[in-house]
């Protein structure tokens, strides 16, 4: 069965939830897996969306998975912002090193 395009919206709504959850538990390995999994399905969704409109109760529906999608991506920011600030003292503080 081929794949609708809101199916791709769901896929991605649910790919954030999986990387929020692992956010969540700073398992950072996983949310780079998911945030690279969603990276996928929006590029999908962009080509598919060129060929397959939505209908107005789709696109309402697509509204309200958008506005859960961004979200958990202000949680996942919220949750990833001191690991990065982390990351960055890090890098910062080791020796640079010549080639």
């Amino acid at each position: 069965m081929p794949q609708m395009l809101i199916d791709y919206y769901k896929a991605i709504e649910d790919s954030s939830v999986k990387m929020l959850q692992a956010a969540q538990q700073e398992n950072w390995d996983e949310v780079v897996r998911y945030e690279g999994a969603c990276a996928v399905l929006i590029e999908q969704l962009r080509h598919r969306s060129q060929t397959e409109p939505l209908t107005p109760e789709l696109r309402r529906e697509k509204s309200r998975i958008m506005q859960r999608i961004l979200r958990n991506d202000a949680e996942i920011r919220c949750l990833t912002e001191p690991w990065l600030t982390q990351v960055e003292h890090m890098m910062e503080s080791r020796p640079q090193l010549l080639h």
